[in-house]
């Protein structure tokens, strides 16, 4: 089958999260990623621990599909070799700060110049323009930027930080990736190129909807309604178990509400459905006690059968032993040429016409180096020599 992207060359330049899973997924699609890394340390997120042998778990589920060229873009050997490699590219991305390519001399109006028709796109923290521009930051510093970090109702006023990078995998990955297609959609329609500045924080701001729609409601009712789905709500809550597990409920429709109170015998609360203040409090004070006169697994047992919204809270590796996650083909294993099998997420979604599949291993550094270098037509002798001048 022919992958949706598929002659596609991208030049990726990004290291650690979110650039690398963008070009991810772009490369588990069919496109052609050729990883650029620094000579000496290469893309930081190899030395991430824990290790499979040698290279970093972390860096091998994310950087499959790819080709590695080391390239030291400070020297002006290196800007060459990039330059030529652009002229043929259809998309570069980047995630330095602003400023920074310009500087190297491969920035979007250089690449634009020998190639108009190319996709530039830039993932910064906060975007190429604004007051933040400049500044340093993680996922949690976008979170906190973003007024995602807030304590929940039941939680005695402290906050918590989320156990998956939401600003860098929704602002920078997610809008990275569908803004490149987008581009590369009117690129080969319309024949024109542009310019992508992808900001995590303006990214993830802009899917907090349901956070913006309820500004002001604690003064119009009484309540922040941004909260409902926060832990306000006895039925859409968290219960501690007899095991110190927990059980999520998210009962929001009545039926579900109906169903649940049924299956534990508590036909009383089923009218209790919706309040609110000292009323809902006095029912997630009862759930708190029912909930913890059996095990996580007990209540798993006694709803099975019950369409009720109520599962277990599970860990990342119970997950993935779910039998569901097994029969959706959830997690491949690949044989590495060096690290042995290994273990990683499959492309999140099916296609009726294209079957996702691991067509190269993570590379190791420069792995692709000789090869790339001789498909822009660089001879034996000329390749040794960039060798010995450290440009790759």
């Amino acid at each position: 089958m022919n992958k949706p992207l598929e002659n596609i060359k991208i030049l990726d330049l990004t290291r650690l999260l979110p650039g690398p899973m963008c070009t991810l997924h772009l490369a588990d699609l069919g496109a052609n990623v050729i990883k650029i890394e620094d000579p000496v340390a290469g893309d930081y997120a190899r030395a991430v621990p824990p290790f499979q042998k040698n290279i970093s778990k972390f860096f091998l589920a994310i950087n499959r599909n790819k080709r590695s060229l080391t390239l030291d873009l400070k020297k002006k050997e290196g800007k060459k070799v990039f330059l030529e490699l652009a002229k043929k590219a259809d998309v570069v991305i980047e995630s330095f700060r602003p400023g920074v390519v310009d500087k190297l001399g491969i920035g979007y109006k250089e690449i634009q110049q020998i190639n108009p028709s190319i996709v530039y796109c830039s993932i910064t923290g906060y975007g190429q323009t604004g007051p933040y521009s400049q500044l340093a930051g993680h996922d949690l510093n976008f979170l906190a930027y973003a007024g995602v970090i807030k304590p929940t109702p039941r939680s005695n006023g402290l906050p918590s930080i989320p156990n998956i990078q939401i600003g860098d995998l929704i602002g920078g990955t997610a809008c990275g990736a569908m803004s490149i297609m987008a581009a590369i959609l009117q690129q080969k329609t319309q024949g024109v190129g542009q310019y992508l500045d992808v900001s995590i924080m303006d990214g993830l701001l802009s899917h907090s909807v349901v956070g913006m729609s309820n500004i002001k409601s604690k003064e119009l009712f009484g309540i922040d309604l941004s909260d409902m789905l926060n832990g306000l709500l006895h039925c859409y809550q968290l219960y501690p178990t007899k095991d110190n597990r927990y059980m999520a409920l998210a009962a929001l429709e009545y039926k579900f509400w109906e169903r649940f109170c049924k299956a534990l015998s508590r036909e009383d609360l089923i009218a209790r459905h919706l309040e609110r203040g000292g009323s809902s409090t006095e029912v997630y004070e009862t759930l708190i006690e029912i909930f913890k006169e059996k095990t996580m697994l007990e209540w798993v047992d006694h709803f099975n059968g019950v369409d009720c919204c109520l599962s277990p809270v599970l860990t990342i590796d119970e997950a993935l032993e779910q039998p569901h996650v097994e029969d959706r083909e959830v997690v491949v294993t690949h044989q590495h040429s060096q690290e042995g099998l290994v273990s990683q997420f499959s492309f999140p979604v099916k296609f009726s016409n294209f079957k996702f599949d691991i067509y190269q291993s993570a590379p190791l550094l420069g792995e692709h180096t000789d090869a790339i270098l001789k498909e822009l037509g660089y001879e034996n002798d000329e390749v040794l020599k960039l060798k010995k001048d450290g440009i790759v």
